[in-house]
């Protein structure tokens, strides 16, 4: 045999063994990539009664698992006659070891795991170990994404065992947005979002809950904001956004909450006229009034009460200041404090920082405002970059934080921008000093909501956002270096969302693509 032979021969043997990691094996379906795979070439069965146990007890955990099973199952019937697999094969349950007992969610939660299946030890078991609840949890959707129902034996299957993946993510914020002021997104619609973002271990939502359009949110401090709803039946009252945030968390999802000013806030005066510069020139919020900053301590006030994330997100982009210079009123003001409107759009934007600050969160905003006057900015900002590249590079060189959403690349409603594009979209481009590259928190895919509304919002958001979730967590040198490399892998989480109840657009299209004729799933 010559050397290409033998080389060859010790690539298959590896490969049975289960020792090449799975970025050089198309066998993998796992998405997005974990740290370290290695697997085998048996098969498992899950027993009828597959049950789990943990060191660690907990709501979550069990909800978690429940959901699980469920997600696996698909609804099919599991009628196979145990009695004729040989009882090596079958796997009898799960069992789950936490080592911290600390079950708060909050920003920075270690989320690493170790997925044994079987475990050495007891092979009729697998084996998830993890630091938190929340490390586990993205265990549990790694094993669901190794199980499906098989036809043939009419039982939940897993092939290429034994498996050993061991797992963390690169980023620690892994973000999707949501507008509900251009549309109104009912609760149960936000739930599913909610539900396919766990699938693609994305962990906090961005809700842009109001703009110019509407404010559907329920304010107690302030009960007349709501007035600028579309209507009455679109609004959220105070509970169902407490009942949003603790159904995300008890998916591992942190709920960023926004309020932009003192731009795209012309729903405000609906309620609050006096909020106007004027009745005919109604934004940005008036600078000069007092109460503007009462409403905004107000609103935070209430936030703290339901959004308990680390970070509030304060806007602060594409402000139009000719209101302030144009109505006498607010243009004599500042002229007695000898502002500028420049200055007073510094001035509110901190002004609206330190309200924050006093209710206990720390700062996202938009990048106009480090753009603008950065070193003015509180320490604790995070800055949000959504105009293009070359931002992230310049914030963290500052010392700031960064979140990479640049609209070319991470913009959902830009719906000619393919999936391959996001997912080569790379959030540490030109940034190679190790102490800066930690200051870039993550990331963000953004779907704004101008031509999303219950009716198309998921096939909108997947399959692209799950290209940027694997960039988001999966190592550096275990991406692809071209997305044509995981075509059939995505191709494969799309279909697998589809069975799982999600509205994911086919791979081979643009954002919201219909299929084209008959075909496969997994060939659209």
């Amino acid at each position: 045999m010559g050397k290409m032979g033998s080389e060859m021969l010790i690539y298959v043997l590896l490969l049975m063994a289960g020792v090449l990691a799975s970025g050089q094996s198309s066998q993998v379906k796992i998405w997005p990539m974990p740290a370290s795979v290695s697997y085998g070439h048996t098969h498992l069965y899950l027993t009828n009664d597959f049950g789990f146990s943990s060191n660690y007890g907990s709501e979550i955990l069990k909800d978690a698992f429940d959901r699980m099973l469920a997600l696996i199952k698909l609804d099919h019937v599991i009628d196979a006659n145990f009695s004729a697999f040989n009882s090596s094969s079958l796997l009898q349950g799960l069992h789950i070891v936490i080592s911290s007992p600390n079950g708060q969610l909050q920003y920075g939660v270690d989320e690493s795991y170790k997925l044994i299946v079987p475990s050495p030890e007891k092979p009729a078991y697998a084996h998830l170990e993890a630091k938190t609840v929340y490390g586990a949890l993205q265990g549990l959707q790694t094993f669901s994404q190794l199980c499906y129902f098989s036809v043939t034996s009419r039982v939940l299957q897993i092939d290429m065992s034994p498996w050993t993946i061991i797992d963390q993510p690169r980023f620690s914020y892994r973000g999707l947005l949501i507008d509900t002021s251009r549309h109104y997104l009912p609760v149960p619609v936000i739930k599913k979002v909610i539900d396919s973002m766990s699938y693609a271990k994305l962990n906090v939502m961005h809700w842009h809950i109001v703009d110019t359009q509407s404010f559907p949110l329920e304010i107690p401090s302030y009960p007349k904001l709501w007035d600028g709803a579309y209507s009455p039946s679109e609004r959220y009252t105070v509970a169902d956004a407490a009942d949003i945030v603790s159904y995300a968390q008890k998916r591992g999802i942190n709920v960023l909450a926004e309020i932009d000013v003192p731009g795209h806030a012309l729903s405000w005066g609906t309620g609050y006229p006096s909020l106007w510069p004027s009745k005919d020139c109604q934004q940005p919020l008036d600078v000069s009034n007092e109460f503007t900053f009462k409403v905004i301590d107000g609103i935070l006030s209430d936030f703290s009460k339901i959004f308990n994330f680390k970070f509030v997100h304060l806007g602060g982009d594409e402000v139009n200041t000719s209101c302030w210079t144009t109505t006498p009123r607010i243009r004599n003001w500042l002229k007695k404090r000898g502002m500028n409107e420049s200055q007073a759009y510094q001035y509110f934007v901190l002004r609206a920082q330190n309200i924050a600050l006093s209710h206990g969160y720390e700062i996202i905003n938009w990048e106009e405002t480090f753009n603008d006057f950065g070193n003015k900015l509180s320490r604790k900002t995070v800055v949000h970059n959504w105009l293009g590249g070359g931002v992230a590079q310049r914030v963290v060189a500052s010392g700031l934080r960064c979140i990479v959403s640049n609209q070319d690349k991470w913009y959902l409603d830009h719906l000619d921008t393919p999936w391959q594009e996001f997912y080569a979209n790379e959030p540490l481009t030109n940034i190679t000093n190790l102490k800066q590259q930690k200051l870039v928190i993550g990331g963000e895919v953004c779907m704004w909501g101008e031509t999303v509304n219950g009716s198309d919002i998921e096939q909108t958001i997947w399959p692209r956002a799950a290209a940027a979730a694997e960039r988001l967590w999966t190592p550096f040198d275990k991406l692809a270096k071209n997305p044509r490399d995981v075509t059939g892998r995505l191709a494969h989480f799309r279909c697998l969302l589809n069975q799982r109840g999600v509205a994911a657009a086919p791979v081979a299209g643009l954002g919201r693509a219909a299929p084209e004729g008959p075909g496969s799933c997994y060939r659209q």
